[in-house]
C-alpha cells in the first residue's frame, strides 16, 4: 500500500461530519493552512502583511490621507517615522479593513511632551480600528502607582492611558517604555457582528503591548466616546483605521496589517455561523472526489469498505451508499482473517459511534 493511501484509509477514526462541520475530527482530507513566511525579526512583517508605511515617503504618500480622503497635513521625516501636524486633524488609511492584525509602532520625544497642560494632553494620540474602537496612545510610563511622588509622576484615569480601551477598559497592567523610546502595539481585531439590527456578536480586541498582554480578547461595549457611553451600532464591515491627532507631538513607524477571517465568516466548519446547505454541499464534493479514487467500488475487498466507509461518512445517500452496502456484504461473505476484520469494525465503529449505521455494519 503507497503512503498515498495509506493516509487515505487512516482518515475514519475521529467524529464524522455533521450538519455544521464539513469536516470530520482529525480529517485528513481537510485542506491545509498556506505557507507564510515570518519576518525575519520582532516586529517585523510577516510576508502576507499589508505594509502601511515602511518608513519611506511613498509609502506614507501612497496609504495614508486625511480623514476626509484629501491630502494629509501630517508629516513625515526623512529619518523613517510620520508625525501629526498638531492642528487636531487625524490621519487614516485609504484602504479600508475589517477584521485584522495590526502592527504600530510609536514614540514621545521627551523634549516635545507638554508637561502643563493636563494628563490628556501627555502624548495623546489613538489607534481607532475602523474609526471606531480606539486604543489609546499616551505618554504612560510615570502613571503607574508605584511612581506615585516622584517629580515624573503625572496622574491619569486608568481608560484613558497607553493600551487602554479607550474610555472602557484600562490595560491589565503599564509594560510602557520611556519617553524617548520606542513603544510597540501589536493587536488582534475583530469587528462586532450583526444580523440586521440584532447583534449576534459584540466583536473583541486583543492588545500586546511592547511583548506584554494588556487587553485579552475584551468585548467591545460601545464605540468608541468620551465621558459619555455610546452603545454598539452596525456599520460597514470594512473601514479605513485611522490615527488621531490631538494636538500633541507623537511619531509613528513600521505599521502593518494582516486581514484575517472572522469565525462568522465560515459558513462551512462552525458552530457559530456554518449554513447547513453550505456545509452539505462541500461534504458532497469531498464524498465525490474520494469515491473517484476508487478503482473498482463493487469489489469486496477490505480496502474497499473502509475507503467507501470514509465516502458515506459525508454523504451516506444515491450510489454512494449502494456501493458501501455491496462492497460490505461482499466482505462479510468473504473476510479476511481476524487482524483485518479487526481493523475493518475500526472503521466501520467510527459510523456507528457517530450514529451513521446501528451495530448490524459491524462483522462478526
Amino acid at each position: 500500500m503507497t503512503i498515498s493511501t495509506a493516509l487515505l484509509f487512516a482518515a475514519l477514526y475521529g467524529d464524522t461530519p455533521d450538519a455544521k462541520h464539513a469536516w470530520a475530527v482529525h480529517d485528513w482530507n481537510r485542506p491545509k493552512p498556506h505557507k507564510v513566511e515570518p519576518g525575519c525579526c520582532p516586529g517585523s512583517a510577516p510576508s502576507d502583511a499589508i505594509r502601511l508605511f515602511d518608513g519611506t515617503r511613498e509609502s506614507f504618500e501612497k496609504n495614508w490621507c486625511a480623514d476626509n480622503g484629501g491630502e494629509t497635513t501630517w508629516k513625515y521625516s526623512e529619518e523613517g517615522f510620520f508625525h501629526p501636524s498638531q492642528d487636531w486633524s487625524g490621519i487614516r488609511t485609504r484602504q479600508s479593513f475589517g477584521d485584522c492584525q495590526l502592527h504600530v509602532e510609536y514614540r514621545h520625544d521627551p523634549e516635545r511632551i507638554f508637561d502643563d497642560q493636563g494628563p490628556q494632553m501627555r502624548g495623546n494620540s489613538g489607534v481607532f480600528l475602523m474609526g471606531s474602537y480606539e486604543i489609546q496612545v499616551m505618554e504612560s510610563y510615570w502613571t503607574s502607582a508605584e511612581a506615585e511622588g516622584t517629580c515624573e509622576y503625572v496622574d491619569n484615569y486608568a481608560d484613558g492611558q497607553a493600551a487602554a480601551v479607550y474610555a472602557e477598559n484600562p490595560p491589565m497592567v503599564n509594560p510602557a517604555r520611556k519617553p524617548g523610546e520606542w513603544q510597540v502595539y501589536d493587536i488582534v481585531f475583530h469587528q462586532p457582528v450583526w444580523d440586521g439590527e440584532t447583534l449576534l456578536h459584540p466583536g473583541s480586541v486583543t492588545v500586546f503591548f511592547n511583548g506584554v498582554l494588556v487587553q485579552d480578547h475584551w468585548e467591545m461595549e460601545g464605540l468608541s466616546t468620551h465621558c459619555t457611553r455610546r452603545p454598539l451600532a452596525p456599520h460597514a464591515t470594512k473601514l479605513p483605521f485611522g490615527l488621531q491627532d490631538h494636538g500633541c507631538h507623537v511619531e509613528f513607524r513600521n505599521i502593518w496589517l494582516r486581514e484575517i477571517p472572522s469565525r462568522w465568516d465560515n459558513r462551512t466548519h462552525s458552530a457559530l455561523a456554518a449554513d447547513e446547505g453550505e456545509v452539505m454541499k462541500l461534504r458532497r464534493e469531498t464524498a465525490g472526489k474520494l469515491f473517484a479514487k476508487i478503482a473498482d467500488p463493487s469489489a469486496g475487498t477490505a480496502e474497499n469498505v473502509k475507503a467507501l466507509a470514509e465516502v458515506v461518512s459525508y454523504a451516506n445517500e444515491g450510489e454512494w451508499a449502494k456501493a458501501f452496502a455491496g462492497a460490505l456484504d461482499a466482505y462479510r461473505r468473504n473476510h479476511g482473517d481476524a487482524a483485518e476484520t479487526g481493523d475493518v469494525n475500526n472503521a466501520l465503529g467510527v459510523l456507528v459511534r457517530n450514529g451513521i449505521y446501528g451495530e448490524e455494519i459491524l462483522i462478526k
